[in-house]
């Protein structure tokens, strides 16, 4: 088979986006419009935590298969699901220690026994965890389940340390922007393993977005600045848009020769 053609079939089948700065703001955002959307649903539309994790578990599972049957990444459909599970990985840990009585400590263990097992069987079955080049059904499957487990442990993660420490929305900010930005620095200078700095960030991102969309969105006399989580949430999935458009615009085209 010609060289070319193989490669080009390669990047066609690619699934994910890559991991350059405009994906970290959009991810950062997602997340944001996870925590926010979820109060939108469950709080100011009165639909209640068990109702508003039934809407979103359907949504997720029809974006997901629809995402999974396409033969290459496709920005605005990544990023729904993105959004989607963003939103059901805070419904999970929030329906555990809410709903079922499942302590924060137990909440955080779990999930992180969770994503191990989740990285052992993703490496077992592909010898790689190679996050730039998601190119087969099996892959992508792992893919997903694993940003499922960080969403929710960095949903109980954040809570966990936010509520032990007492810090409030704007120093959780402060401490897990800090946090990402020493992960960074290690990464870059020190020449931290891409892949752990890469799923060490996108944990951190989970509660470091949610604490902004809480900051921006929650009453004054919490915290917050007041905004509303409708208003939060329309804000950053407008900025979001923004994003996806530009990338895909920007997106370099591959060249049949």
């Amino acid at each position: 088979m010609n060289t070319k053609t193989t490669n080009m079939s390669q990047i066609l089948l690619n699934k994910v986006p890559q991991v350059v700065l405009l994906f970290w703001i959009i991810k950062i955002l997602s997340t944001t419009v996870g925590e926010t959307a979820a109060d939108f649903l469950a709080v100011d539309l009165n639909f209640g935590l068990v109702n508003t994790s039934w809407i979103m578990f359907a949504l997720l599972g029809s974006a997901l298969v629809y995402q999974i049957r396409q033969v290459q990444y496709i920005p605005w459909l990544y990023w729904l699901n993105v959004v989607l599970i963003s939103v059901v990985g805070t419904l999970v840990t929030d329906n555990l220690v809410d709903n079922m009585g499942v302590s924060l400590e137990t909440a955080t263990a779990g999930f992180s026994i969770a994503l191990l097992l989740t990285f052992g069987l993703w490496y077992r079955a592909e010898k790689t965890l190679d996050i730039q080049f998601i190119n087969t059904r099996k892959r992508e499957l792992y893919y997903w389940l694993t940003i499922l487990f960080t969403f929710a442990l960095g949903t109980a993660a954040g809570d966990l340390l936010a509520e032990s420490l007492g810090l409030g929305y704007a120093n959780s900010l402060i401490l897990f922007g800090t946090a990402i930005a020493l992960i960074a620095i290690a990464h870059f200078k020190w020449h931290l393993n891409g892949i752990f700095s890469f799923w060490l960030v996108y944990i951190l991102t989970r509660p470091l977005g949610a604490y902004l969309g809480d900051y921006l969105s929650q009453d004054v006399v919490n915290g917050g600045l007041g905004i509303g989580a409708a208003y939060t949430s329309a804000g950053f999935l407008t900025v979001i848009l923004l994003g996806v458009v530009f990338s895909t615009v920007t997106a370099p085209k591959p060249k049949f020769e």
